[in-house]
């Protein structure tokens, strides 16, 4: 697997693959790998002769008071883990390689509508943040295809949003949540959690399964769902950023007419943000 660090190297290498009529897939991470992105990396392999893998804790992405200090950085571990799924290179830009003239002076990318809502609402600028960076490493890696994790719902939207937007030449993909035994989303924040924790945490899985089952059944009485969904993980000792059934499409609060659905939800177990979303077909 080729370690990088520079954009020139990066493109010097995607380049040579070209030239040998080698498609490449990509993988964006901010790193402190687990099974969730090496499914994503598995999925791009499966897909493509060639896969990048970046591994950049976005500061444009994170509010003033949130965690990038302390989100995990886990290099050697990372690399490992991606050798040992086949990845065949992977780039660890510098934030002075991502930004040279600084945040402040950075050029953005920003998708209306669709970023203003549920974690776009929560941390203000984040999609900003995420879909400049996305931008930029589309750019540097040139990939026939791109693979996120289905977990970061509204994301993906987002990203798919772009792509579309900007006449992007790459497919995205996005892949199912990967989770832990007890139905908890896999995520490096995670590691946050206490083992205590994280076994309470497994209930927004619980929970998210019986507002399916009551949609399936019939129930569209969405904001009853919502609210008992609400008091039984706060009686658990979870503070409640959002939880709401809404359109697959528009992300708004889902109607009696729709028929795809999505229940978006985030819950703070601690200071720890946990979120997690569930797709149902009416």
């Amino acid at each position: 697997m080729k370690v990088i660090d520079s954009i020139s190297t990066l493109r010097q290498t995607v380049n040579a693959w070209r030239r040998n009529g080698e498609s490449v897939g990509f993988v964006p991470t901010m790193g402190n790998l687990h099974d969730g992105h090496l499914k994503l990396v598995k999925k791009a392999k499966s897909h493509n002769d060639n896969v990048v893998v970046s591994i950049f804790v976005n500061p444009m992405q994170f509010g003033a008071n949130e965690d990038l200090d302390a989100y995990p950085r886990t290099i050697e571990e990372d690399k490992a883990k991606l050798i040992s799924v086949g990845a065949d290179a992977v780039f660890l830009p510098s934030v002075a390689e991502m930004y040279p003239a600084g945040l402040d002076a950075q050029t953005f990318v920003e998708v209306p509508g669709i970023s203003d809502s549920h974690c776009g609402a929560s941390r203000p600028g984040h999609f900003r943040g995420v879909a400049t960076v996305v931008t930029k490493l589309f750019n540097m890696v040139q990939p026939d295809d791109a693979f996120f994790g289905e977990k970061d719902f509204q994301q993906l939207q987002v990203i798919r949003a772009l792509a579309r937007d900007l006449s992007m030449a790459v497919t995205i993909h996005g892949v199912p949540t990967e989770r832990e035994a007890s139905g908890l989303a896999m995520s490096s924040r995670n590691g946050y959690l206490s083992e205590e924790e994280k076994a309470t945490a497994s209930a927004i899985y619980e929970e998210m399964q019986r507002i399916k089952a009551g949609i399936e059944g019939g129930n569209i009485n969405f904001s009853e769902l919502e609210g008992a969904m609400v008091a039984n993980l706060e009686a658990k000792g979870f503070k409640k950023d959002y939880c709401q059934v809404v359109n697959a499409s528009t992300f708004k609060a889902a109607t009696a007419n729709d028929k795809e659905l999505v229940l978006l939800v985030a819950m703070f177990m601690g200071k720890t943000r946990l979120i997690d979303n569930l797709q149902i077909t009416r």
